[in-house]
């Protein structure tokens, strides 16, 4: 792995604010107290549900539930989930 391939700078430079903003706003949905610059004091737990909770935000999971006629058992209904998740 070359190091100038870190996967650990924005693609866009200008949008380091944007982020900082979007993770202080997910920190603050999951009662995780952030402070400007350095956080090393966190826990794992802490610093994955700020994670979490900016990739849930990013990349919404959409679930729709449809009713349909049971195969095995006529005259039934059976609820039917499609799991559908947004990618770019």
């Amino acid at each position: 792995m070359s190091s100038s391939n870190n996967s650990n700078q924005p693609v866009v430079p200008s949008a380091r604010e944007a982020l900082n903003k979007f993770k202080m706003e997910a920190a603050q949905e999951v009662g995780v107290n952030l402070k400007q610059g350095y956080n090393g004091d966190l826990t794992s737990r802490e610093a994955g549900s700020v994670g979490g909770q900016m990739v849930k935000k990013m990349y919404p999971e959409r679930t729709l539930t449809f009713p349909r006629t049971d195969r095995t058992a006529p005259g039934h209904q059976a609820s039917v989930s499609y799991i559908a998740v947004l990618t770019f």
